[in-house]
């Protein structure tokens, strides 16, 4: 396999959608998945590439130093696109560790071998490319108005978004001291198909479709900037191909919504009324509302969402109605973990 792109965490719910869109658009590229396959990376997202020869997948940890550099040596790496993450916010409440090992420790190790690696075996070629893929969450909380800017101050107030900063900062870091090509971006919420059914749409769809109740946190007054999934992917994809290296690019969804509000839309959709709604004890820390700017990739790279919040949900409704085979399976397992994390969105 040679000019590929090497796209870490790509059996998770971003990652493997963002596979199947270069597919889609970009046939002639290579990729190669490295994926650990923890809880939340599933082969079966992918499942439609098993015998693509365009596509490779890999087993590992992007903290392996030495598996990292065999895969950029030996396969003429010309980009790296870095969605591997630890990202649940409850589970980084219970385990923080974990979190501190893939986003912070593991970016570094992904870092430095793609610095020697440019170096050394690309002479410093100007076309390669490392995109690490943020948060809105290091940001911190809004209050009832305004958005934040790419400027904005880092103000993170889980482990998980605490993790995901200290990245942004060691990918800037790589550019400022190394000149190492980095581009960042910065989704708001996604949502879509093949996200993992503890994430809030998905648990809301699927409990209702097994009568169970809808858990929400607090009042559900806490406010979220949500995206589909494709059009991330797509904002992903030419921040890679044009976007200036150095930058960091927000990539929001336009599309403000309390999670009462989507809770209720969904209900809607199922013909269900509000005894199904369950409200449960808020997490700590949790940020009351996120909302993006995206001016500059708008202004930049010519880019903003063209799905709708209720076409898009639409879509996921049915994906997740004609998919059964693929989340029931990871509920199961999920609720034989007794974490708790049923009773939390």
């Amino acid at each position: 396999m040679k000019n590929a792109i090497l796209i870490t965490g790509g059996s998770g719910f971003i990652g493997s959608n963002f596979i199947h869109h270069m597919r889609r658009t970009h046939p002639q590229l290579e990729l190669i998945n490295l994926d650990i396959l923890s809880y939340s990376g599933n082969p079966d997202n992918l499942k439609a590439l098993k015998d693509d020869s365009h596509y490779r997948f890999v087993q590992g940890d992007i903290a392996d130093g030495a598996l990292v550099k065999a895969l950029l040596e030996q396969n003429r790496v010309v980009s790296v696109v870095h969605f591997a993450a630890e990202s649940h916010v409850d589970r980084s409440i219970l385990e923080a560790g974990a979190f501190v090992q893939t986003n912070v420790v593991g970016t570094h190790v992904l870092l430095e071998n793609a610095r020697q690696y440019w170096v050394e075996t690309l002479s410093r070629d100007s076309s390669f490319r490392f995109v690490h893929i943020s948060t809105d969450e290091i940001y911190g909380t809004l209050g009832d108005d305004g958005f934040f800017s790419e400027e904005s101050p880092f103000r993170p107030n889980s482990p998980y978004a605490a993790t995901k900063a200290a990245a942004d900062l060691l990918v800037r870091a790589y550019f400022e001291t190394y000149r190492l090509p980095t581009l960042i971006a910065r989704p708001s919420n996604n949502y879509g198909p093949y996200q993992f059914p503890e994430k809030f749409i998905p648990l809301m769809i699927t409990n209702l479709m097994e009568d169970s109740p809808l858990p929400i946190y607090g009042r559900g007054i806490n406010v979220r900037d949500w995206i589909f999934v494709g059009d991330a992917c797509r904002a992903v994809d030419l921040i890679m191909h044009q976007g200036v290296p150095g930058t960091a690019y927000n990539v929001g969804g336009e599309t403000e919504k309390r999670n009462i509000d989507v809770a209720q839309e969904l209900l809607a959709m199922f013909s269900k009324d509000e005894s199904c709604l369950s409200f449960v004890e808020d997490r700590p820390g949790h940020d009351l509302r996120y909302a993006l700017n995206n001016r500059k990739i708008k202004d930049e790279l010519g880019w903003k969402p063209t799905v709708p919040f209720l076409e898009g949900i639409e879509q996921t409704v049915a994906w997740y109605k004609a998919n059964e085979w693929w989340w029931k399976p990871l509920k199961e397992r999920l609720t034989s973990e007794s974490r708790g994390f049923w009773t939390k969105s």
